[in-house]
């Protein structure tokens, strides 16, 4: 919003602006990350099997870091089984950073690009290792595009 003043002074009329200085919430940015950021840690809380105790066995994804890292190997069969550990806990390490950040709010515009870029890359495992419906279904592609919508109208 800008404050527009007009001054009289020798009989001339001169425009003043005035920036105000507080800033407006963009409702639509903060939701788009706080969707991305308890996406990202609630699967977290997912393969940590923090999910399980609430919602029961049948209720949850993965529901241990062993799980997982057996997902992780059918999205990544070309990496050698000793290393799907490393890969899995990346993927959650960098789920959790990203999430943390996106929730408080530092430097939005990266951590938007970061997401999407991991959402991006975690589509394009599914698309290939398994088929187009799971991306789809787990609206993987969405989450990306989302992110970088974010990463494009953060300042």
């Amino acid at each position: 919003m800008i404050l527009k003043i007009i001054i009289k002074r020798d009989f001339k009329y001169h425009s003043l602006n005035i920036i105000n200085m507080t800033k407006k919430i963009d409702y639509i940015s903060l939701f788009a990350r706080l969707a991305l950021a308890l996406g990202f840690l609630s699967a977290v809380a997912d393969r940590l099997g923090l999910w399980t105790p609430l919602l029961g066995s049948d209720n949850v994804v993965w529901g241990n870091m062993e799980s997982f890292t057996a997902y992780t190997g059918v999205l990544l069969p070309w990496v050698p089984p000793y290393l799907l550990p490393l890969f899995a806990w990346t993927a959650t390490i960098a789920e959790i950073v990203l999430g943390v950040l996106l929730l408080i709010g530092f430097q939005k515009r990266l951590v938007a690009l970061l997401s999407g870029i991991l959402l991006l890359t975690f589509a394009f495992a599914m698309l290939f290792s398994l088929n187009i419906k799971a991306p789809l279904d787990y609206s993987v592609f969405a989450a990306a595009g989302c992110a970088f919508l974010l990463y494009k109208e953060s300042d």
